[in-house]
């Protein structure tokens, strides 16, 4: 059975479609003011995959430091 898709992985998806329609625009934009635009649309869209990608790293840091966290709690209780 495969896992359900994370929502940050959903939202990866639908920015990626942005991104790619951003493209398409951009060649049928007729003037540079739409050019630009297009280009500050394309900035937003980049950086909240940036912002996507690194809460995923953030989450995984934390996942790992838990796991030391109950290691070294273990350790501790099987001492006393």
């Amino acid at each position: 059975m495969s896992k359900p898709e994370s929502k940050g992985h959903n939202a990866r998806k639908e920015l990626d479609i942005v991104l790619s329609r951003l493209n398409a625009l951009e060649v049928s934009a007729t003037d540079n003011f739409q050019k630009s635009v297009i280009g500050i649309l394309r900035v937003l869209a980049e950086t909240q995959i940036h912002s996507l990608d690194e809460f995923e790293h953030i989450k995984k840091a934390m996942d790992l430091l838990m796991m030391q966290i109950f290691k070294v709690e273990n350790k501790v209780n099987s001492s006393l």
